[in-house]
């Protein structure tokens, strides 16, 4: 089985790659001007250390700076993070998911959503089994 991507990244990784995502690639500077809680260079180079010996990230060299890139796709990381929370807080359950955002008064969907919405449940019920 393939190992889930966000598991092993902290709250600050994932806030860096969210900015690589972005960006589409970065050095340290950039990283550093856009995180939150004002970290030091040398904070923002370690954790691109970490993050590059975990596999998410690469560098080349550009310009005497070390440029870095994800090398995970966004996609992945959000399916990965999706199926952690689902299995954390809803028992694995994705009726759970839906049914905690459809039934909370506070979201409103548009009407293309609720299409899209009804379209996947249709699909779900031809291809589930009785």
């Amino acid at each position: 089985m393939k190992k889930a991507v966000h598991t092993n990244l902290t709250r600050r990784e994932r806030q860096v790659m969210d900015i690589m995502y972005r960006s589409g690639s970065a050095h340290a500077g950039e990283i550093m001007e856009q995180l939150p809680g004002k970290p030091s260079y040398s904070a923002v180079r370690a954790i691109l250390r970490v993050l590059e010996g975990k596999g998410h990230v690469r560098h080349i060299e550009k310009d005497l700076r070390y440029v870095y890139l994800p090398t995970t796709s966004r996609a992945s990381v959000r399916e990965s993070a999706l199926r952690h929370l689902i299995d954390t807080f809803f028992e694995g359950s994705r009726g759970k998911v839906l049914a905690t955002m459809i039934g909370d008064e506070t979201t409103r969907f548009s009407p293309e959503e609720l299409e899209e919405l009804e379209s996947l449940i249709k699909k779900a019920k031809k291809g589930a089994r009785p």
